[in-house]
């Protein structure tokens, strides 16, 4: 069943008339690992009445907002960045009086979600809204750059008892119905070389700016409809090289939106330095055959959509599924492990981890194999207090994997629970589908000590998972410290903290201020205890001051110094509040308790009473299961009452019934006053799909299905017919009949994951090296002459490397 997000742009709840969106027109402009993007909305109202546009759309978690700005009636205003009841004030009493105002904010219950409010535009009039933000780039697995402009804001589910998020309550439109393009031009700067930049939309041809490949600017093809994300993978010559930026404080100067000077001492005074360390280890370090690996899996109603927008696109949950199947198949014996679903209720496979055998883990498969997206909403609190309350098992470290796609309402209270329990477990989450929260994925992980990976588009989510697998059965790191040899009268404030979890290939980043005269060279350690050995990880680098007029890396380390703060178990303490507001207001960067609201006292002709609200939905996959029908907030409507606002603004909250029980009937309901029915279904349900034609899986898929726990393979039917030979003849053309003939058939099967599937060998690798190890203790000296018979059964070529020969 195709999905029906709604469009970004102005919603007439009354008439479902929409006002058009004219255009989005976005500018990135990256620099190595860093964008600085500017973003400007164009309106404009077509009634006979002024309105008050509201926006809520997703931001990337990471990203550091620091700029905002409107034009209206040939008027530019700059936003002034003030602590968030204030603006609230200074808004509302702006519109009162007729005025025209704009307000730009953080939701309060996740960092991803921000809400843009503009009141009081006349009737046929235009307005532009402008936003600037700079963040952090992550680098893949396979080395590209990657960068994400987000369209999909999915309805975030809340539980009983919590006020519902301003996300589950937009009304929607069809996909292909999206009135309005997104004009996206990308400029790409690295001192490595650029060899090529790619897309998941279509781009115009990659054009360097510069002889020597170090500059290339590309941008999204015309007429783009602003339907899904917009991912641009960017491949340097080299990315894991270590690196130190920094960049000179503005001391007297003025920041871009502040009036007055920075203060000495403020964050926005003094040097700040971005360090960039790619940590390893020794080569040739086996894995851990010890541990605890429980894996919470979201089976809710909305892992029933698909992973992207494309036709025939797999469902998140059958996604999910194979991905199980592979992790325990991937899993070494030894090892402890649990699997536990949950929405709104949670069901674990077993009462307790239990120990990785063949016995187990064929229950633990079957029981994935009868997973559906059949779970209700997606509570995920409960079942991490379950698995915290339980008792972990000695010398088996424990380690979490989250696979969701994130659309939970009180996000901040869950990465509290995983914080406070960090000291007991590693978390490693995985956010499955476009839209999901970035701020619950990166925030869980982060805050557990582990990795976090988003699945979304055409990305397979095995071997992403497969990479955060081998990373936790790395024996785990102690002792991490960072320490500095600086010229005198320098200091190093660390801001950022220190990564307590390193992994192999994994870019740490660490922000630090640095008081003094900056001058000549620094160097800087990063130390850490691996198993018995010390290793240090030396950066040396000169002290070049970049004088650079938007401030990135100081509004970069604002904003990682302000996440830590809210992210902390102290965030509600006043010491925190208050180090958070001054934070925000020096370095200019939007946090939880500020916002940016600016007026125009000029206005020509100022509204006569309060104007009409128009509520902007973004973009978001739905569906349309009898499980959701229930549900306020999946199903797709709208409402005449008014809408809640972020910031604990006065239209109210609203309470929603917890998923699984049949509530009364929708309603908003206002703090100590009466349910106010909602009125109006902006689009009635669809017709419910034919179920779907059962596919075949990979060959890949059905082999990794039959492998066994101690890594063999037996002779069977379904093996014989995933390889195209009979079983006869498999048994004939085995070279040791006195061997068991499960060691001929592991070795057929290795040899024919390496001819068929070596493109993927990511997602096989580890339960390659149990089959390996397995058929070596069993073959004995005959390996090789096993490995000559499967090359000349099968055609191949493989090396007897592959076996250790």
């Amino acid at each position: 069943m195709p999905p029906f997000p709604p469009c970004c742009g102005l919603i007439i709840v009354a008439s479902r008339q929409p006002v058009p969106l004219q255009g989005i027109l976005v500018d990135v402009q990256v620099k190595g690992f860093v964008a600085d993007v500017s973003a400007t909305l164009k309106y404009k109202n077509k009634e006979e009445k002024a309105v008050e546009a509201v926006f809520v759309f997703p931001m990337d978690e990471d990203s550091a907002v620091y700029s905002f700005e409107a034009t209206i009636e040939g008027k530019k205003i700059i936003a002034e960045l003030q602590e968030k009841e204030k603006a609230h004030k200074t808004y509302d009493e702006a519109i009162s009086r007729g005025e025209q105002a704009f307000l730009l904010e953080e939701d309060d219950s996740s960092a991803d979600v921000f809400s843009c409010s503009v009141g009081n535009l006349p009737p046929g009039k235009e307005a532009e809204v402008t936003l600037k933000y700079v963040r952090e780039l992550p680098v893949e697995a396979d080395g590209a750059v990657r960068f994400v402009l987000p369209a999909i804001l999915n309805p975030r589910y809340t539980p009983q008892d919590h006020d519902v998020s301003i996300t589950a309550t937009r009304p929607q439109v069809p996909i292909g119905e999206i009135p309005y393009t997104l004009s996206l031009n990308a400029q790409f700067q690295s001192v490595y070389g650029i060899a090529r930049i790619e897309s998941n939309c279509n781009i115009t041809p990659l054009e360097y700016t510069d002889s020597d490949k170090t500059g290339a600017k590309v941008s999204l093809a015309e007429g783009h409809k602003f339907e899904r994300d917009v991912e641009l993978l960017a491949y340097y010559m080299d990315v894991n090289k270590p690196s130190v930026i920094v960049e000179a404080g503005l001391g007297c100067t003025n920041t871009a939106q502040d009036s007055e000077p920075s203060p000495t001492g403020s964050i926005m005074a003094e040097s700040m330095a971005m360090l960039n360390f790619y940590p390893s280890f020794p080569a040739g370090q086996e894995q851990s055959n010890c541990g605890e690996l429980i894996f919470l899996v979201d089976p809710s109603g909305s892992m029933e959509c698909s992973m992207n927008s494309e036709p025939n696109a797999p469902q998140r949950i059958q996604s999910a599924k194979e991905t199980l199947v592979l992790l325990l198949k991937s899993l070494p014996l030894g090892c402890f492990f649990n699997i536990y679903g949950f929405g709104s209720h949670f069901e674990a496979f077993f009462p307790e981890s239990v120990e990785y055998t063949q016995q187990s883990m064929e229950a633990a498969v079957k029981k994935v194999n009868e997973m559906d997206a059949n779970f209700g909403g997606t509570e995920i609190l409960q079942p991490l207090k379950k698995i915290y309350q339980t008792a972990g098992r000695a010398d088996h470290p424990r380690q979490l994997f989250v696979f969701t796609d994130g659309e939970v309402g009180n996000t901040k209270q869950v990465i509290n629970e995983v914080h406070k329990n960090a000291q007991k477990h590693r978390c490693f989450t995985f956010g499955i589908g476009e839209g999901a929260s970035t701020s619950l994925i990166k925030g869980m992980a982060r805050a557990g000590g582990g990795t976090f990976e988003f699945i979304t588009g055409k990305d397979r989510m095995q071997p992403k998972v497969l990479r955060a697998l081998k990373c936790s059965l790395q024996p785990t790191v102690k002792d991490v410290s960072l320490t500095w040899t600086l010229p005198p009268n320098v200091e190093a404030i660390v801001l950022s903290k220190v990564p307590t979890s390193i992994f192999q290939g994994q870019k740490a980043i660490v922000y630090a201020q640095l008081k003094g005269k900056v001058e000549n060279e620094g160097e800087v350690c990063l130390q850490y205890k691996y198993k018995d050995e010390m290793i240090k990880n030396n950066l040396r680098f000169p002290l070049n001051v970049q004088n650079e007029e938007r401030s990135t890396i100081h509004r970069l380390a604002a904003k990682a110094l302000i996440s830590e703060l809210e992210q902390s178990t102290e965030s509600d303490s006043e010491e925190v509040k208050k180090k958070i507001l001054e934070t925000s207001l020096q370095s200019g960067v939007v946090s939880n308790r500020t916002a940016y609201v600016g007026v125009n006292k000029d206005t020509k002709t100022r509204v006569e009473g309060p104007p009409l609200r128009r509520d902007v939905p973004a973009p978001a996959f739905m569906m349309m299961s009898n499980q959701y029908r229930g549900s306020g907030a999946y199903q797709m409507m709208s409402c005449s009452a008014p809408l809640p606002r972020m910031g604990g603004r006065p239209a109210g909250s609203l309470p929603l019934a917890k998923m699984g029980a049949k509530p009364p009937g929708l309603a908003l309901r206002k703090k100590g006053g009466r349910p106010q029915e909602l009125i109006e279904s902006f689009s009635a349900p669809p017709p419910q799909p034919p179920p779907p034609v059962p596919v075949k899986p990979p060959l890949l898929i059905r082999l990794i299905a039959l492998q066994n726990a101690d890594g063999s393979w037996n002779l069977t039917p379904e093996f014989s017919d995933v390889l195209g030979i009979s079983e006869s003849d498999i048994k004939t053309q085995n070279p040791e009949q006195n061997i068991e003939v499960s060691v001929w058939v592991t070795v057929l099967a290795v040899i024919w994951l390496y001819t068929n599937s070596l493109d993927q060998r990511e997602e096989w690798e580890l339960l390659e090296g149990k089959a390996v190890s397995w058929v070596k203790a069993k073959a004995g000296p005959s390996l090789g002459k096993f490995v000559r018979a499967g090359n000349e059964l099968l055609k191949s070529s493989i090396d007897m490397k592959v076996f250790d020969l």
